[in-house]
């Protein structure tokens, strides 16, 4: 994609707005046989997955499905069982010994929640025996379009089990993994959950952010809050609320855009830490379910969440109502409730003033441009402005400390990919100089 086509996508302004999800008619399984058209874009999808990484020539083609439809929350979930023919594999770099052509069994629960689908669910295994074979030349065409490769493919690359280079991959950014995200040599990218290295990354930018990152940061204004107090601009020299009891574990918000309510659990948790002594791991999933201002795993806003958390009457935590990573009826029930707040503030912009906040008050919810961020393994990032504009923030973390390394000032930041990600699942960022945009959009709840 050209540069200025790449950054109107960025900003939003292509066409493209994905329709409504049609909602599911069927409730029995349907017969083994061509999918209906209710069944087939998520059985694409659910083949697209199994698909992914693989190179020319060893991808699996559709056989026979069955399935069904029922209505989840603002979406749909279909439960899929399908076959899969795999060819025969006698390349020595990819098998390791010669296999012929096998027939998979395998099943796929798919998640359509406002246009995007989410794979929450694969189980394959080898059938000795075949599901009996009802195609017609309707049903060859419907397989035939199903089994187009969803990209160009073309043989070579750094792993042979992937059929694309990592350059070619991302054509859109066309520098090396280091001019991308290691502008000082403090910052050191290798594997994480997104860059299986050697090989290239199993995401392309572009899904990454559509699977992981949250849009709505940048595109809507939410709920106006009020300015926090200021505290003065006298920070200690280094603060960090994990050394004293006010963090929860880091979490994983898996396949889904919900870091808006990760951020601010993470927040709340620490409020309550400071301000009634217990520290409880709160649900997100509430926020997912019940949260009717903002958009479950397609995105939210801290400042939303804030209001819908005071509007319900507070946040159960984790053990009561556990995490699922997509959209649920709400189930919240106020007699659970374990936690309140009282309202929320804006921090400043300040990044010194917003450090002496934190040392005083707790960890702070903030969204950042993540950029940087894919490919990040440890180290102090600063990735340069140009490629990480302040302007289009795209993902909410915490702030949970800050200090510096080998004199280079640095923010701690939790994050909710895992603790396979980063730095054991946090995020070191340059400190005072607005990288990623930490500084814009920085808020907290009140408790009293």
């Amino acid at each position: 994609m050209a540069p200025w086509l790449q950054l109107l996508s960025l900003l939003g302004l292509l066409p493209g707005a994905v329709a409504a999800p049609a909602q599911p008619q069927a409730a029995s399984f349907q017969a083994w046989g061509p999918p209906s058209p209710e069944l087939l874009a998520p059985t694409r999808f659910a083949l697209d997955m199994f698909n992914r990484g693989r190179a020319a020539g060893t991808r699996a083609v559709l056989g026979l499905v069955r399935g069904r439809g029922r209505r989840a929350g603002q979406g749909s979930l279909y439960s899929l069982e399908a076959t899969l023919e795999e060819p025969p594999c006698n390349d020595p770099t990819v098998c390791r010994l010669p296999a012929s052509k096998k027939t998979l069994l395998c099943s796929f629960e798919v998640l359509d929640e406002l246009g995007k689908h989410v794979l929450l669910r694969k189980d394959c295994g080898p059938v000795d025996t075949k599901v009996p074979d009802s195609r017609n030349e309707t049903f060859s065409s419907v397989l035939s379009l199903l089994n187009e490769d969803p990209l160009p493919q073309k043989p070579g690359g750094a792993c042979p089990s992937l059929s694309i280079t990592w350059c070619e991959h991302r054509r859109s950014r066309p520098w090396t993994v280091a001019q991308l995200s290691m502008e000082s040599p403090s910052s050191v990218i290798s594997q994480n959950t997104f860059l299986p290295m050697p090989c290239p990354p199993l995401l392309a930018e572009e899904e990454f952010r559509t699977i992981y990152l949250n849009p709505l940061l940048r595109e809507e204004p939410g709920n106006k809050m009020k300015q926090a107090k200021s505290v003065g601009d006298l920070a200690p020299p280094e603060w960090d609320w994990r050394s004293k009891g006010a963090v929860t574990k880091v979490k994983d918000q898996g396949m889904c855009g919900s870091c808006w309510a990760f951020s601010v659990t993470g927040n709340v948790e620490g409020q309550w830490f400071l301000n009634q002594g217990t520290l409880l791991s709160l649900s997100e999933q509430e926020l997912l379910d019940c949260d009717k201002m903002d958009k479950a795993c397609m995105g939210g806003l801290p400042s939303n969440a804030y209001s819908a958390i005071k509007n319900l009457g507070g946040l159960e935590t984790e053990d009561d109502y556990s995490y699922r990573g997509h959209m649920q009826a709400c189930n919240f029930s106020a007699e659970k409730a374990k936690v309140y707040i009282n309202d929320s503030v804006e921090l400043s912009q300040n990044e010194q003033k917003l450090a002496a906040w934190l040392a005083k008050k707790g960890p702070i919810s903030v969204a950042i441009n993540a950029f940087g961020m894919q490919f990040y393994r440890h180290g102090i990032s600063r990735p340069l402005r140009p490629l990480c504009s302040p302007w289009l923030i795209d993902h909410a973390v915490l702030l949970v400390g800050y200090g510096n390394r080998s004199d280079i000032p640095f923010w701690a930041i939790k994050n909710s990919w895992g603790t396979d990600w980063g730095e054991k699942g946090y995020y070191y960022l340059h400190r005072g100089s607005g990288a990623c945009g930490v500084n814009t959009m920085a808020s907290s709840a009140v408790v009293d």
